[in-house]
């Protein structure tokens, strides 16, 4: 079985993909930039299947098969770039979205790339990026008895790529995997998380995204 580290994994986000991943029966490494509160946030993870999750570094996180970044959007590049090395030929999966609060709502921001998954990708030439994950509400992650139901929409250039991170997300308890494109829609699925948070910013909802008239 494949190893899925997660790069700055110990936010809500993080966690939610870090249980739902290890509950598909994956060994998970939470990373931070402090290996012992990785440690701790770990611990207080209780999968339902046979996988795992353990804390360490970025760079511990780094060296699994395949890695996850969920860091904050303005540190994401300078995170990744410091562990190119660790990520040449591996499947990097992009879960970031750059976003600012202005009031009650999020607004979209857009990179000098267009996206932050092609911000990713430049400051990883040797890596092959697929962007997923970027709707999710992460109170509904992290519990497993919560009823999520959620499609999960996976772009990138790399057709083997994608269908690699489909089958991740496939496994992972209340998730079904959405194969949209390229890297040439990236800027057009990271906005609409700003939606999706708006609308349940307003409503005081864990809404999700959920795509009528495709068979799973």
């Amino acid at each position: 079985m494949i190893t899925v580290g997660i790069v700055g994994g110990t936010g809500p986000a993080g966690q939610g993909v870090a249980l739902r991943v290890a509950s598909a029966g994956y060994d998970v490494v939470l990373g931070s930039r402090d290996a012992e509160r990785a440690a701790g946030v770990a611990a207080e993870l209780t999968p339902s299947g046979s996988g795992t999750v353990t804390g360490a570094d970025n760079e511990g996180a780094a060296h699994c098969d395949i890695v996850v970044v969920a860091t904050p959007w303005d540190s994401a590049v300078a995170t990744v770039s410091a562990l190119k090395d660790v990520l040449a030929d591996k499947i990097v999966i992009s879960m970031v979205n750059a976003l600012a609060r202005e009031g009650r709502e999020l607004v979209p921001l857009y990179p000098p790339r267009g996206s932050m998954a092609a911000q990713i990708a430049h400051a990883l030439p040797r890596s092959t990026v697929v962007g997923a994950f970027h709707h999710l509400p992460a109170s509904e992650m992290v519990k497993l008895d919560s009823g999520l139901d959620a499609d999960v929409i996976i772009f990138g250039d790399d057709a083997s790529a994608r269908e690699s991170v489909a089958e991740l997300v496939e496994a992972m308890p209340g998730l079904h995997a959405v194969v949209a494109g390229t890297m040439s829609l990236a800027s057009a699925v990271e906005a609409f998380t700003a939606v999706c948070i708006s609308i349940n910013i307003r409503h005081k909802a864990h809404s999700y995204l959920k795509l009528a008239g495709l068979s799973h």
